[in-house]
């Protein structure tokens, strides 16, 4: 009977085990696929949910002292809130990443801009991009 006992011990042990590993391997799953969406410089026209975050992932930064910042005129801040950006890891090297959350339904444009000074005017500096989105939170 003794036996038994550990076997049937054993068992719900290994069976617990699975569970728990099953439950994280899921759990990472979702995770990557509900994270932020990420769009590029020709993803012109972003449409969304309130309440989505997304990015945009821009490259040439820092290289020549350029850096990528929201440039006016801003987005509509009822409709677009910007929440950060980070250093990322791109197919062809790092990357950054602008973040953003969609605040509530309505339509707004997202200027981005990569600048070295960054005053006013700085789309015209030399070497200076500029990006354009029109962002649709549904």
């Amino acid at each position: 009977m003794e036996n038994s006992d550990i076997s049937r011990g054993a068992r719900t042990l290994v069976v617990v085990i699975a569970i728990a590993a099953l439950l994280i391997a899921l759990h990472s799953v979702f995770s990557q696929l509900s994270g932020p969406k990420i769009y590029g410089p020709d993803d012109t026209e972003i449409a969304v949910s309130a309440g989505d975050r997304f990015s945009v992932e821009v490259t040439g930064e820092p290289a020549g002292g350029f850096r990528w910042i929201v440039a006016a005129p801003r987005p509509d801040p009822a409709v677009l809130r910007p929440t950060g950006a980070h250093q990322a890891r791109g197919g062809a090297g790092p990357v950054r990443r602008l973040d953003f959350e969609a605040v509530r339904p309505g339509r707004t444009d997202l200027r981005l801009v990569r600048c070295r000074r960054c005053s006013a005017g700085a789309a015209d500096e030399p070497g200076a991009r500029t990006l354009n989105f029109r962002v649709t939170v549904g």
